[in-house]
């Protein structure tokens, strides 16, 4: 695959750079030949999220424009915590965990990026960190490092002005990031980090470091943070995230994120988000437009994104389970989507064989499944047209038979427009 001379250009076609070292210089760097790079995240929790998506994917976009990505899990700065963002100190984790989140994040990672002949890597700073002694580390890396330096940074300075301060554990974070760039640059040719714009002084500190150390000229590039509609930041570092792993967010429930993007950020996010080119970015934002009730522009971002992290299978089945769930007949799913259904919404066990010959009342079964909350609950919700099986309006007497049941094991039932529950069989 030949370099692609016009990367940047793309990259800032989708809002993707805010601040670089040296823009002009960059591009001729990568207009020269490929280029190695990296992008780090500390495993600081079992998964990553939604929020890490936009790093990876762009170490994506480098790759396939002929550069080679250096994909980092932050095994050594996870135990150390970085105060970017941050208004309090984070918990730190005890060795055992932090291990575990690092082999979860690679595999992640390696969702993302191609990893086939070392066209790109993995790598863990806690290998070179590890067994770094306190003294070598001062003497080798603190002594080109002014404090002055370090309290001019935003992050820093942000947290001295609270009430907690800041502990000598996380203002050491920059020199330890600082020192991850400087030893991918000697082993691997590291040329250039990426960030979001809450490490930018944390990359400068990296570039920094190589030039006083190496005498080399090294890069940064960092985008600006997600944000709402209405100014404040999205996908913080505390409280609800979306995860990656599907354990923790289920493909349908990351499907169903994506779907609730607003109107107004539906081409943001298809630029930042997706592999599209632009000019189908703006194609598919210029639909939307004309008609955003028919919500094409969040399904087709939806779709891209949950087949980027998930793969194939898993959208084609969320999004079967998001039609089901959004009114769609559940005579025309498969049982993989059905699968999801069941997953999502409260169930109960399928009656047997001889109760489903003499058909059984539906009456108990929303009962069962939470649906209703007693039997008189769910007979004034039947006779008010209020209960469906299988996408089938019932009435008084109603009873679920044999054929009633899709794909010898799931029966749909809803109560109102929202609320749905399936009965499963074994």
């Amino acid at each position: 695959m030949t370099t692609d001379p016009t990367i940047l250009d793309d990259l800032e076609a989708r809002g993707l750079v805010q601040e670089t070292t040296d823009r002009a210089a960059l591009a001729e760097r990568l207009a020269a030949g490929p280029v190695t790079l990296y992008f780090g995240c500390d495993p600081t929790a079992p998964s990553l999220h939604v929020g890490n998506l936009i790093g990876l994917l762009v170490l994506r976009r480098f790759q396939d424009a002929g550069h080679r990505p250096v994909a980092l899990a932050g095994g050594a700065t996870g135990m150390v915590g970085d105060p970017s963002g941050r208004s309090e100190e984070r918990n730190l984790l005890d060795e055992e965990t932090l291990a575990a989140n690092v082999a979860a994040i690679k595999a992640q990672m390696a969702r993302l990026l191609d990893f086939d002949g070392e066209r790109a890597l993995l790598v863990d700073n806690r290998d070179w960190t590890g067994d770094v002694r306190l003294l070598d580390f001062l003497r080798d890396i603190g002594k080109h490092v002014t404090v002055n330096q370090m309290l001019a940074r935003e992050s820093v300075k942000a947290r001295l002005a609270s009430e907690q301060g800041i502990s000598f554990t996380e203002f050491s974070y920059m020199l330890l990031q600082a020192h991850d760039y400087l030893r991918l640059h000697e082993s691997l040719g590291v040329e250039l980090q990426i960030g979001g714009s809450d490490q930018w002084g944390n990359i400068l500190s990296g570039v920094d470091l190589i030039r006083r150390v190496r005498g080399a000229t090294v890069h940064g590039l960092c985008w600006p943070l997600l944000t709402a509609p209405d100014g404040t930041k999205l996908g913080k570092t505390t409280g609800a995230r979306v995860w990656l792993d599907p354990e923790l967010t289920t493909p349908y429930q990351f499907f169903q994120h994506w779907m609730r993007t607003d109107d107004r950020q539906v081409e943001e996010f298809l630029a930042k988000f997706t592999l599209l080119p632009m000019e189908e970015v703006r194609a598919v934002a210029a639909e939307h437009a004309e008609h955003p009730e028919r919500r094409a522009g969040q399904r087709r971002l939806a779709e891209e994104v949950t087949r980027l992290v998930h793969g194939e299978e898993a959208t084609a089945a969320a999004t079967a389970a998001s039609t089901v769930l959004f009114g769609g007949s559940p005579l025309e799913a498969g049982p993989e989507a059905l699968a999801v259904v069941a997953a999502e919404v409260p169930t109960a066990p399928l009656p047997g064989p001889d109760e489903l010959a003499a058909g059984a009342d539906v009456v108990p079964l929303l009962v069962a499944t939470g649906l209703a909350s007693s039997k008189g609950d769910a007979r004034r919700a039947i006779d008010q047209g209020g209960v469906s099986v299988n996408g089938r309006r019932v009435g008084p007497g109603a009873v679920v038979r044999a054929e009633d049941v899709l794909h010898g094991r799931y029966v749909l039932l809803r109560k109102g427009k929202k609320h749905y529950a399936m009965l499963v069989g074994a």
